[in-house]
């Protein structure tokens, strides 16, 4: 099937208490990894694009990618979206240039300011058959060109979005309960550790979410910032030569409940550059004699692949819903 946008997948998601898998691509490995594991598990998918992203392996390649992975997974609904769209501009390239879902990040703005260019963004896309999503509320963290300092991040006001949603007609909105962009979600001082001495965050501010959703009935909310960082992977950089000391995630127990609310499209990245850069640092290690790329992409790939699956099925719940988001 063609690429589509991400309207059905949105209402069966919520009607059915799951969530949509939207997974950052950068490269063939990445995306081969992460589609073959929806293929497996039967699983619709968002393949997402970055500013930063398009300016690393150009626009046209990946695009070319994604249609090479509708290809060969003819089976699953797969929809190419712009990940933190920074200007009308960039997600007009995005529309005309085959996406089929766009993100404008507005959240920066001041509040009429991010009213008048999301809405600027819908009435374009949607002309053309797209989807998309806006934001309000900041995530902390670093992701590609997004950065926002710890203290500086701001919680969604439910009292805002009625109106945000309304004025602007967008088909989902991002919003911010305190999930983080990056590997580093939240600082050592902010956590808990538990008997194992391993750090556990604060929970997601579950209260402003289920206030959004009182206030939009039936509405497919967004969380970016929720990677889980898997602490085999940190493991398996530090003791390979990174250094990433306290690097900690969103506890995948709390997406899972996310899941099962309003939320529709669950963002992760983080966990996939772990795993890729893990098993690739891990290579080299063992193996200081090799240098042919193919090597060790190829592991690194599967490692994608199974964290893929794993919150197909464990995490977001949509495993086994291709056929109904068709």
């Amino acid at each position: 099937m063609a690429l589509v946008n991400s309207k059905k997948m949105f209402e069966q998601a919520y009607k059915n208490g799951y969530a949509i898998g939207a997974f950052n691509v950068n490269n063939m490995e990445i995306v081969q990894g992460i589609t073959e594991a929806c293929k497996e598990a039967n699983a619709p998918v968002i393949l997402q694009v970055s500013k930063g992203a398009r300016a690393y392996a150009n626009h046209t390649y990946l695009v070319k990618l994604v249609e090479a992975a509708v290809a060969e997974c003819p089976e699953i609904p797969i929809v190419l979206h712009l990940d933190h769209g920074p200007d009308f501009e960039t997600c007009k390239s995005c529309i005309d240039g085959g996406f089929t879902s766009v993100m404008i990040d507005g959240s920066h703005l001041p509040f009429e300011e991010n009213i008048e260019l999301t809405k600027k963004v819908v009435e374009y896309a949607h002309a053309r058959g797209v989807t998309v999503e806006g934001e309000l509320g900041t995530l902390a963290g670093i992701e590609d060109d997004v950065k926002v300092e710890h203290g500086a991040e701001s919680y969604t006001k439910p009292e805002e979005v009625i109106e945000f949603v309304t004025r602007t007609g967008v088909d989902s909105l991002a919003i911010a309960i305190g999930t983080s962009h990056g590997a580093y979600k939240f600082k050592p001082e902010q956590c808990t550790r538990n008997e194992e001495g391993i750090l556990v965050p604060p929970a997601l501010r579950f209260d402003i979410l289920e206030a959004v959703s009182e206030k939009l009935p039936g509405f497919p909310i967004v969380l970016h910032g929720s990677s889980s960082v898997p602490q085999e992977y940190v493991k398996m950089v530090n003791e390979n030569g990174g250094k990433m000391p306290d690097a900690i995630g969103v506890p995948e127990e709390q997406l899972r409940k996310a899941a099962g609310l309003s939320v529709c499209k669950i963002n992760i990245d983080s966990d996939l550059r772990l795993a890729m850069t893990g098993t690739i640092r891990k290579f080299f290690n063992e193996k200081p004699d090799k240098f042919d790329p193919r090597e060790y992409l190829k592991p690194a790939r599967a490692n994608i692949k199974e964290i893929v699956k794993h919150k197909l099925i464990n995490v977001l719940g949509c495993a086994g819903k291709a056929d109904e988001c068709k």
